[in-house]
């Protein structure tokens, strides 16, 4: 049942995610829960609003003083909104935006139409545009010995799409995660998909189906995506197919831009969640996780509720428990690497970037995704480096340009640039983050630089966002924006599930089925195992 209690405090866009306290951490403490969501993360949010329109009288803590986790808005310079980590939407889950009514509470995106541009470092380059007909046009005159082979590697991505993802109920993200033999049933007799799902490197997989090294180059980034992995390694394709398995407004393998910035899918979830009945309260540090009984916060006072779920990763929400975790679980939450690998730039600039391989500040490939790739030799001598405490003279790049669909973001005259790069070592050899990080910043402008004739110059501000900085900023251990790896053997039915073993204990973030991006449905499914364990 849904209630029909509407927030009365106004949308939690109106103040960046600002909610602030409702009422009293006493008046909070004195109330009769059902459940406490820890963490008010966009799955957080998520899980507060089913339980809330299931008839649960739900508190949601957040520690921070801004909601929505790596997914949320902020004015780092006058006038600019930008999210600090999460940059672009594309596997936000249908039935989550169809249930809590997301459009009609304001969601709105642009899809990228330009996909993916990759310019190279002999003056060529290609843009695989969304649109099929027009991709297949440029990759006809870019690599014409590659058409059938690229048909090919794409016809696969949709085969294994529409076993394991059809629309509708059959969709194995929806519920507790699938064993292998479910997965291996869906699949049938077909190899290639099983070697894409569990075995191919990213490199295995680019060269069973194409020629042309630079059609390799353009592919291998999108096999480690947050991965502390090279695409040599076993299982990174499998990354390229989880990045490219959504479904979102019927567009499949689709990434965009939501018009406001991406804190606006965490913003537009609280307010579900609130006019549901849910009480949000923003600026309260949970200090231990009680099993069966509730929380104890930083300042002593328990909050009482037979259920608990963590939207916090798992080392935090260990942590958390201390004592109360189950030894096996917590053997199991310790084997899940979680190091990140990853730096994130912020940058404002006067003009959008000027590629020299297609000149022009207001072209077509800057309504894409832009990649600045790395050579083959490169990916494994950068991933070996970083791995080594040390920093590597050039990374991979991945550049999102907010403000060639959405203006609102910005002044008058300011672009945006949301760079996503890797690898950087997650703690220096030789100095710390704090000592090192504007060389690193330095490093990743220079690797796109040698693309473009405007950069550095066109840069007006720019913030630099490291493995550490990204852990104190918003919790995420390790600064591993997954709340750990992706890889097959950390996947499906090897993924955390939102059932602890402690009483009345749940997760309900990334490190759950289906795993990390900005999802929602890990939020949904908890909430249904909880419901389910409370007999509702």
């Amino acid at each position: 049942m849904e209630a029909m209690t509407r927030a009365p405090n106004g949308s939690a866009a109106s103040v960046l995610g600002r909610i602030g306290m409702p009422e009293s951490v006493a008046a909070l403490a004195r109330r009769r829960w059902d459940a406490i969501v820890v963490g008010a993360g966009h799955n957080g949010l998520a899980c507060a609003a089913y339980l809330a329109r299931a008839g649960r009288r739900v508190l949601v803590l957040e520690a921070r003083d801004r909601i929505g986790g790596a997914c949320t808005l902020e004015e780092p310079w006058p006038g600019v909104r930008m999210s600090p980590c999460a940059y672009v939407v594309g596997l936000l889950h249908p039935l989550v935006m169809r249930e809590l009514d997301l459009p009609g509470r304001g969601f709105r995106w642009h899809p990228a139409a330009g996909g993916l541009f990759v310019p190279f470092e002999d003056g060529s380059s290609i843009q695989l545009w969304n649109d099929e007909t027009r991709c297949e046009a440029e990759v006809r005159a870019f690599a014409p010995g590659d058409l059938s082979g690229w048909r090919a590697m794409g016809a696969l991505k949709s085969r294994l799409r529409d076993a394991l993802r059809p629309e509708g109920p059959g969709d194995l993200w929806i519920g507790d995660a699938p064993s292998r033999e479910q997965i291996e049933e869906r699949l049938g007799g077909d190899d290639e998909a099983h070697a894409l799902l569990f075995d191919w490197s990213m490199v295995e997989c680019v060269e069973h189906y194409m020629q042309d090294e630079r059609m390799h180059l353009a592919y291998l980034g999108q096999g480690v995506i947050g991965t502390d992995a090279s695409p040599h390694d076993p299982g990174t394709a499998s990354v390229w197919f989880h990045h490219a398995s959504g479904r979102m407004d019927g567009l499949p393998g689709t990434w965009g831009y939501v018009e406001g910035g991406m804190g606006m899918v965490s913003f537009l979830l609280c307010d579900a969640a609130r006019e549901a009945g849910a009480v949000v309260a923003a600026g309260v540090p949970v200090a231990r996780i009680l099993p069966g009984e509730g929380v104890e916060l930083e300042g002593g006072e328990r909050i009482h509720a037979p259920q608990v779920v963590s939207n916090a990763d798992p080392r935090v929400t260990l942590r958390l428990l201390g004592a109360a975790a189950d030894a096996g679980w917590r053997g199991q939450v310790e084997s899940v690497p979680i190091r990140g690998v990853t730096v994130k730039v912020n940058l404002t600039l006067r003009e959008l970037p000027n590629f020299l391989a297609r000149p022009g500040t207001e072209e077509p490939h800057h309504t894409g995704q832009i990649n600045t790739p790395l050579t083959k030799r490169e990916w494994r001598e950068t991933h070996r480096i970083a791995r080594s405490g040390n920093l590597p003279a050039r990374v991979w790049a991945e550049l999102y340009l907010q403000t060639a669909y959405d203006r609102s973001v910005a002044p008058a005259g300011v672009h945006t640039l949301s760079v996503f790069a890797q690898y950087v070592p997650n703690a220096f050899r030789d100095g710390s983050w704090d000592t090192r990080r504007e060389e690193v910043g330095d490093v990743v402008i220079g690797s796109i630089a040698r693309f473009c004739s405007n950069l550095p110059g066109a840069i007006l501000d720019r913030e630099v966002l490291g493995p550490p900085d990204i852990e104190r900023r918003v919790g995420l251990t390790g600064g591993h924006i997954f709340q750990g790896e992706i890889l097959p053997p950390y996947m499906w039915d090897r993924r955390l599930t939102p059932r602890t073993p402690m009483p009345g204990v749940y997760l309900c973030g990334a490190c759950t089925h289906p795993g990390g991006s900005v999802i929602a449905v890990n939020g949904r499914n908890a909430a249904m195992a909880m419901l389910a364990d409370r007999g509702s």
